[in-house]
C-alpha cells in the first residue's frame, strides 16, 4: 500500500503560493506543476497539490468554499520541538502568511495555527513523547 498523502487546496495566486510554501522549507516538483497546479513537497510522504481556484472546481461537483470566510478542512503537521513550530510559523508569517490565534499551550502539546495568503489553514504541533506514545494522562501524571 502507498503511503503518500496529497492534500489539495486551493488558491487565488499560484505564484504567491509557490513562494509562500518554499519560504516554510518545502520545495516544488517540476515534474507535477504547471499553469493550474504546483506540487509541493513537504516530505517523503507529504505532498500539497496548490490547485487555482478553476483548477480545483474540476475536481468536485461541489461549490468550492473561499478559505478566507470558510473552513473546510484543518492540515495538522507536527515538528520536533516547540522552538521548530515556532520556526515554521515566523516564516510563515515573514512570507505573507497571518497567525489567527493565540498559541495553545497544554504543556504536553503544544500548537500554532498559520493562514496561507489565500487562508488555508495549517496547524503545527509538538506533542511531548510520553504523551504521544501513552496519552495525555501519562505526561500529566509524570508531571505530578
Amino acid at each position: 500500500m502507498s503511503q503518500e498523502i496529497f492534500v489539495n487546496l486551493p488558491t487565488a495566486d499560484l505564484e504567491r503560493s509557490k513562494a509562500f510554501y518554499t519560504a516554510l522549507g518545502c520545495e516544488i516538483n517540476p515534474l507535477f506543476t504547471d499553469d493550474n497546479a504546483a506540487c509541493v513537497v513537504w516530505n517523503e510522504q507529504i505532498f500539497f497539490m496548490i490547485l487555482t481556484r478553476e483548477y480545483f472546481a474540476t475536481f468536485t461537483d461541489k461549490k468550492v468554499s473561499d478559505p478566507r470566510t470558510s473552513a473546510q478542512v484543518l492540515v495538522a503537521l507536527s515538528r520536533d520541538s516547540r522552538a521548530a513550530v515556532d520556526a515554521v510559523v515566523a516564516a510563515g508569517v515573514e512570507a505573507g502568511g497571518a497567525e489567527p490565534k493565540e498559541p495553545q499551550d497544554y504543556g504536553f502539546m503544544y500548537s500554532r495555527d498559520l493562514e496561507d495568503p489565500d487562508g488555508n489553514i495549517l496547524e503545527f504541533l509538538w506533542m511531548d513523547p510520553k504523551a504521544s506514545e501513552e496519552g495525555p494522562e501519562a505526561f500529566m501524571a509524570e508531571e505530578g
